[in-house]
């Protein structure tokens, strides 16, 4: 585990890194923004953004979400992958908010956590993307990044996050969240991590 200096560092130099490190799917409301993030599982941020305009354009509410029929939703998001439970999940989604909290998103994660298609991830993401409210999601990206700096030595996503938001103060999960997912799409990749290029590589425990 690193220590408090080393983790204050690596978050200062994630900011020379990525400074304007931000959400890359597209959406122009909570509702959307939920819808995204759900459907981003497993997929790419840039695949979600090719379907979701004509998924919102048919249905720009809620209420017309959970009213849809699953084969069309399905039809429509089919390039993205999952679509069978990615459809039923969205669909369940908007039905659920209406029906258990009066049409309203929730802005805590214990409540979001018992939509269909919520987990942790995705409810960090839409408390702090959408409402503001300090989040800190963990991806692969998040998860990968986080292990090899030795910030954290377990891929249990919910553990990380704990420990993450202990190291981290709250004004900055939301942008220590992004930095992290662009350090990892971008820099210290899966296969082949640029380490070279990387600010951070005197801290990668992955290179020692």
């Amino acid at each position: 585990m690193s220590n408090d200096k080393e983790a204050k560092i690596i978050g200062e130099l994630l900011g020379v890194m990525f400074p304007d490190a931000h959400c890359e799917l597209d959406y122009h409301n909570v509702y959307e923004l939920s819808v995204a993030v759900i459907l981003s599982a497993q997929t790419t941020d840039k695949a979600v953004n090719i379907v979701t305009p004509n998924l919102f354009a048919k249905y720009p509410t809620l209420e017309s979400l959970a009213n849809a029929n699953a084969s069309v939703v399905e039809a429509l998001i089919a390039r993205i992958g999952l679509a069978k439970t990615k459809a039923k999940n969205i669909i369940g989604f908007a039905k659920g908010v209406i029906e258990q909290f009066n049409g309203v998103i929730p802005q805590t994660i214990e409540e979001l956590i018992t939509l269909p298609g919520v987990g942790r991830k995705t409810a960090n993401v839409i408390i702090s993307e959408g409402y503001g409210v300090p989040g800190l999601a963990v991806d692969v990206h998040v998860t990968r990044v986080t292990n090899r700096l030795g910030l954290v030595d377990t891929p249990d996503p919910i553990k990380i996050e704990y420990a993450l938001k202990e190291m981290y103060p709250k004004e900055v999960w939301h942008t220590m969240h992004h930095r992290f997912i662009f350090l990892g799409r971008n820099t210290c990749k899966a296969k082949n991590p640029l380490c070279d290029e990387c600010l951070l590589k005197p801290y990668c425990k992955s290179q020692k």
